[in-house]
């Protein structure tokens, strides 16, 4: 979805007439379609945020948890026909397609006076078709990552990664304040789930080391339970995977840069590659591969953005 389409369907979505409060200037109705766990929690936080509440789920164990502080819709359409905001937070890319589009889905229904909040973690391909449609439509449509898991849903307290037309996010701050902690718009549409894919590689990859970490010192016969605790308590002095994310590229540092910025990066990277050598070693003598740790220890010097100073950037084949 263009900029100028999103723009054209924010003006068409003041210009439209919802079937909730904030066309007559009131409350949004904030439809949720989808209760897992994500969208349950939203759904709740919602409520407690005293906004007019309205869901939709296959599973009418799933609607019941709701039905005492909430409309029942019967389809995605009937939802979106009854709501100023819709939240999708559906599982996958078929399930979005099955909710959102078609003659008889929620876009359509909803027209330009509904804005679309996507929240699940789709394909690129599958946020792409959706903000086509949407354009066509000259419906509002947002797609928002949003991370925390259940309990930061259930408490309004989500990590919310929103790409959109501006004006129209600015529109969404009661759902947002409701469900969420911290809104970044990250950019146009499309970049809120980008980002929660990128954030999501961060903890997976953070996770696989973690695993590694246990395996050598299992090996080596250490209390897994022991190693997890110095861990936690060394990360909340030292920090996590965020500690090196202070620029604004990931483009290796140039002579231009500031010289005592670029000589504690080349240091950082020849104090990882020292560790990282030893684990390896230690590994070696009791017979644990480490996969992960050899990558890194072969990529210290981009992971601290010294590679091209150095001559060892993968960039430039060496």
């Amino acid at each position: 979805m263009s900029a100028s389409d999103s723009a054209a369907a924010g003006s068409a979505a003041s210009d439209g007439a919802g079937s909730g409060g904030a066309a007559s200037g009131g409350a949004p109705t904030i439809g949720v379609i989808g209760l897992g766990a994500i969208g349950d929690g939203v759904a709740a936080s919602v409520h407690a945020a005293g906004l007019p509440l309205v869901v939709c789920d296959v599973r009418s164990e799933a609607t019941d948890r709701h039905a005492d502080h909430a409309t029942v819709a019967a389809s995605p359409a009937e939802l979106a026909r009854a709501a100023d905001i819709v939240v999708v937070a559906v599982v996958n890319d078929e399930q979005v397609t099955a909710v959102l589009s078609g003659p008889d889905g929620a876009l359509a229904a909803g027209g330009p006076g509904t804005t679309f909040v996507v929240v699940s973690t789709i394909t690129p391909h599958c946020v792409a078709a959706i903000g086509d449609e949407a354009a066509a439509l000259a419906v509002p449509v947002v797609d928002c990552g949003v991370s925390g898991g259940p309990s930061a849903a259930a408490s309004g307290n989500l990590v919310c990664m929103v790409g959109g037309d501006p004006a129209v996010i600015a529109g969404l701050a009661p759902l947002f304040d409701a469900m969420g902690s911290l809104t970044v718009t990250m950019g146009p549409f499309g970049t809120g789930l980008a980002a929660k894919l990128a954030r999501n590689l961060v903890q997976y990859g953070g996770w696989l080391a973690a695993y590694e970490g246990q395996v050598l010192a299992e090996a080596a016969g250490i209390d897994l339970a022991k190693l997890a605790q110095v861990i936690r308590a060394s990360d909340a002095l030292i920090g996590g995977a965020s500690t090196l994310m202070f620029r604004s590229t990931v483009a290796p540092f140039t002579e231009s840069d500031d010289a005592g910025l670029i000589g504690a990066m080349q240091a950082g990277a020849s104090l990882a590659r020292k560790d990282l050598q030893a684990a390896l070693a230690l590994a070696g003598g009791l017979d644990v591969d480490l996969p992960l740790a050899t990558m890194a220890k072969d990529r210290c010097d981009d992971i601290f953005g010294v590679g091209a100073i150095n001559g060892t950037s993968k960039e430039d084949g060496r």
